[in-house]
């Protein structure tokens, strides 16, 4: 089964971030202009937190906070749930699953080198199945193809 690291190798390994000092503003303007739905927080260079929109419908819209005077550090989560390059997709897919994430970081020897989501790891199994499912058809067919 494909591993983290063969998704990130064909999504790409970009990550966006945000410092835990901006305002969940700024957090918002930079998911709204990279189509994000979470984003890295890092203080010096290393992950302090994760900010998602969950996060702010959670922490600032329900608490009437604004999020032009609440910095990101104030809300971000800061427990974050991590993946190594190594790890397969059924096991991403099983701790999303499980602790009801949408984001994982992926940390490779305490460096962050990517990000997958709920939706890349989807996409990635039902890519598998189907090739599966080809296999399976051209199988049947004695190896002929469709």
């Amino acid at each position: 089964m494909t591993t983290v690291g063969q998704l990130l190798q064909i999504k790409g390994n970009t990550v966006w971030s945000i410092a835990p000092e901006a305002t969940v503003y700024e957090a918002l303007q930079l998911m709204e202009d990279k189509n994000l739905g979470a984003v890295m927080v890092l203080k010096e260079g290393k992950v302090a937190g994760i900010f998602s929109e969950r996060d702010y419908a959670r922490k600032v819209i329900l608490k009437g906070k604004s999020s032009k005077t609440t910095l990101v550090g104030e809300l971000m989560t800061t427990e974050v749930l991590y993946v190594r390059p190594n790890d397969t997709i059924e096991n991403c897919m099983a701790l999303m699953t499980t602790k009801r994430a949408r984001h994982l970081p992926v940390l490779e020897n305490g460096q962050l080198v990517g990000i997958i989501s709920i939706g890349d790891v989807v996409r990635e199994i039902i890519s598998h199945h189907e090739f599966t499912i080809r296999e399976l058809e051209r199988y049947i067919r004695g190896g002929q193809p469709a």
